[in-house]
C-alpha cells in the first residue's frame, strides 16, 4: 500500500517541478527622477497575481559629508502588511559591489554566453523611456539632448537585438533651453520562465572555477566566510 503512497508523492513531486519550470513571472519597472528625488519600483508577478511581491525604492538624501546614498527600502509579499527600513550605501561599498560583480563574472567561464542565452527569453511586454533635459544654455542643452538619444537609441538596440522585443519602445527627448531642469521617466515590463531562470542558474554552479573569491559586500561576503571556516 505504501509503495502507491510513494508513487502519488513522486507523480505530485513531477508534476510541480513541471509547473514551476513552466510558470511565468512578470516584472514591471517604474523608475522616475525629478531634480533631487528619484523613486524606484519593481513588482514581481506570476500565477496569474496570485504570487505578488512589490519592492519600493525612493531616495530619501544623499549625505554631503561622506557622500552616502540613503534609501527607504518598502517590500510588500500579497496582500501582507508593507515592511520598511532603512539603509545606507557609501562610496566604498558601491564600489566594492562593483569588484564583487568583476569578480563573479571572472569566476564563471562562459559567464557572458550564460547571461546572453537569459536574456534571449525575456519578452520584452512593454518600455517606455521619457526625459526632459535643460542646463541654462541652449547650445549646451542641444549637445546633451543629441548625446541622450544616442544613448537611449543604443539601449533600445541592445534590448532589440538581446531580447524578445514584442512592442514598439516609446522614447522623447524634450530640450528646455532656457532653464535647468532634469527629469526622468522609465516604465517597463518584461516576462520569463522561471525554468530558464534556473537553467542560467545551474549553468552558473557547473561553469564555476576555482574557489571562492574574496567578496566584500553582503550577501555575497557569506560564502567566502563559509569556505575559509570549510577549509580551516
Amino acid at each position: 500500500m505504501w509503495w502507491w503512497i510513494v508513487i502519488v508523492l513522486f507523480v505530485i513531486l513531477i508534476l510541480f517541478i513541471f509547473l514551476l519550470t513552466i510558470t511565468k513571472i512578470t516584472v514591471n519597472i517604474f523608475f522616475q527622477h525629478e531634480q533631487d528625488n528619484d523613486q524606484l519600483t519593481i513588482k514581481f508577478r506570476a500565477l496569474f497575481g496570485l504570487i505578488r511581491y512589490t519592492v519600493d525604492v525612493p531616495l530619501v538624501k544623499l549625505e554631503k559629508d561622506t557622500g552616502s546614498v540613503v534609501v527607504q527600502e518598502k517590500t510588500k509579499m500579497g496582500d501582507a502588511q508593507q515592511k520598511s527600513k532603512e539603509k545606507s550605501f557609501s562610496p566604498k561599498e558601491i564600489w566594492q559591489s562593483i569588484e564583487d560583480t568583476y569578480q563573479l563574472v571572472r569566476h564563471v567561464v562562459g559567464m557572458h554566453e550564460i547571461i546572453r542565452r537569459f536574456m534571449a527569453k525575456i519578452e520584452v511586454k512593454h518600455f517606455e523611456w521619457h526625459t526632459n533635459i535643460g542646463v541654462g544654455d541652449a547650445a549646451y542643452t542641444g549637445m546633451l539632448v543629441g548625446t541622450i538619444w544616442s544613448v537611449k537609441g543604443g539601449v533600445v538596440g541592445i534590448i532589440g537585438n538581446k531580447m524578445i522585443l514584442q512592442t514598439t519602445p516609446i522614447i522623447t527627448v524634450t530640450p528646455y533651453f532656457q532653464q535647468f531642469t532634469s527629469q526622468t521617466l522609465l516604465k517597463g515590463m518584461i516576462r520569463f520562465r522561471v525554468g530558464n531562470a534556473i537553467l542560467a542558474g545551474i549553468r552558473i554552479v557547473k561553469y564555476w572555477k576555482g574557489g571562492m573569491p574574496n567578496f566584500k559586500t553582503r550577501p555575497l561576503s557569506k560564502l567566502s566566510k563559509k569556505e575559509e571556516q570549510q577549509t580551516m
